[in-house]
């Protein structure tokens, strides 16, 4: 048996001011989204936007319904839309931004799973690393270089 050590760096901006102007821009775009979620169920408002290689921002917010696993994260409801109206356009950035209902969120709120393999796909797709930024409501906002550097084993089609 023998061990293997995965790692991941990310890079911390203290505040969201501190952003390059073109990120700030996209995680303003991503607030935006966020208070346009629908989340009645979770009270956990998500909003993700993405910047395009064609100059085209692309954003979306969480959407919940009644029968709870089957609504979509921000992240994947703002991916397939830019996939479907979009399809030759690479991702050059994402921005995340969630907050609760009742408490103030400070901590950088990464993707789930499920929207970590989507992300991986469109990276695999357009063959290069897309730069993710996510933050709480407010505070820290941390920066991944790449979605494998968050998902590190990745589930791809060679496998399949």
């Amino acid at each position: 048996m023998r061990k293997i050590k995965i790692e991941s760096f990310l890079d911390v901006f203290p505040t969201m001011e501190e952003l390059p102007e073109a990120i700030f821009s996209l995680m303003e775009a991503a607030i935006v989204a966020r208070e346009k979620a629908y989340a009645p169920y979770s009270d956990f408002f998500v909003g993700a936007a993405l910047l395009l290689d064609n100059g085209e921002t692309i954003a979306g917010s969480n959407q919940e319904n009644a029968s709870y696993p089957s609504g979509l994260c921000a992240e994947r409801t703002a991916i397939y839309y830019a996939g479907a109206t979009y399809p030759k356009a690479h991702i050059k950035a994402i921005a995340i931004t969630a907050r609760a209902k009742d408490k103030l969120t400070t901590t950088p709120i990464p993707p789930c799973g499920a929207c970590r393999q989507a992300i991986a796909e469109y990276e695999i797709k357009q063959r290069s690393p897309i730069p993710l930024y996510f933050m709480g409501e407010s505070g820290e906002v941390l920066k991944s270089e790449s979605l494998e550097n968050l998902l590190p084993l990745l589930f791809t089609s060679k496998y399949l």
